[in-house]
């Protein structure tokens, strides 16, 4: 019986776990970035191959990645291209994030409303000769 509720308290330690926002948005950071990276990994080799092969051909060598250090510097390439589309995500996000925070800051002012409210109604008292 103990055995019992000790796996079911870790399945519900778990499930609360799993259903927490920071770990499934996580898992999908993760899972599209490795998506993103191969994607970027083959923009880069097309980049360098049509950018360097003049180059190569001079070397005789095939891909950048035969040159000694030469996947060192794809793997850099990658990294920078991948770190600066991050970058203007991040950026985008934030930007956004600050007009959202400037329009609810610049929300309704109740102050303004409550004396326009007042002198509609004292308009309305008026026309009405009350």
């Amino acid at each position: 019986m103990a055995y019992r509720r000790k796996i079911t308290n870790v399945l519900h330690d778990f499930t609360e776990f799993i259903n927490r926002g920071n770990v499934v948005d996580l898992a999908v950071a993760v899972v599209v970035g490795g998506a993103f990276s191969k994607v970027v990994d083959a923009l880069v080799k097309l980049v360098t191959i049509a950018a360097m092969d003049p180059v190569l051909h001079k070397l005789k060598v095939e891909t950048l990645s035969d040159l000694p250090g030469g996947s060192l510097l794809v793997a850099i390439i990658n990294f920078l291209v991948i770190a600066f589309v991050v970058f203007i995500v991040v950026r985008a996000i934030e930007r956004f994030k600050r007009k959202q925070e400037a329009k609810a800051a610049a929300g309704p002012n109740t102050q303004q409303q409550l004396a326009e409210a007042v002198e509609r109604l004292a308009i309305a008292l008026e026309s009405r000769e009350l």
